[in-house]
């Protein structure tokens, strides 16, 4: 767990999810190199779900990042735009998502993207290794940080 800090349960987490500044050390893998290193993030903290890391597009290693075309909208952030991941022959297709005009009270998330780290090789903050939050939806990063249930396993859906 990250020196310091407690443990917190994703039940306490508030609903329109809140938005939290982090220093914590976050690296990411992907394609046998580290694509992004930084002490500049953002949690989104939203009821049920492990933290959604957001971090910023100008640490991602240059070349990695090609968008795509659609997107999708989230009730509280506005339309995300997606990216695909490109490191030499590897492509994480949808990969990543970004907030181009984020809604009012979610504006710190301009210039910060979020990614799924079950589809990276590896994802750590504070040297701790992260688990993916379960379903191919949510971007949630556990780590002993926090403690659940998580929402986005079968059957949790109607959570």
């Amino acid at each position: 767990m990250s020196a310091g800090r407690d443990v917190e349960d994703v039940w306490s987490y508030p609903r329109p999810p809140a938005v939290e500044a982090s220093d914590e050390l976050v690296v990411v893998e992907l394609g046998g190199v580290e694509i992004l290193r930084t002490t500049h993030s953002y949690r989104v903290l939203e009821t049920s779900h492990p933290p959604t890391y957001y971090l910023p597009v100008d640490a991602v290693a240059d070349g990695v990042l090609r968008p795509i075309a659609g997107t999708t909208v989230c009730e509280f952030k506005g339309e995300a735009s997606y990216w695909d991941l490109v490191v030499g022959d590897r492509v994480v297709p949808a990969g990543a998502w970004t907030y181009p005009r984020p809604r009012p009270g979610y504006e710190m998330l301009l210039d910060h993207l979020a990614l799924y780290p079950g589809r990276m090789d590896r994802c750590t903050v504070d040297g701790e290794v992260v688990q993916a939050q379960d379903g191919d939806f949510y971007g949630g990063w556990i780590t002993s940080r926090v403690s659940g249930p998580f929402k986005g396993a079968p059957g949790t859906l109607g959570w």
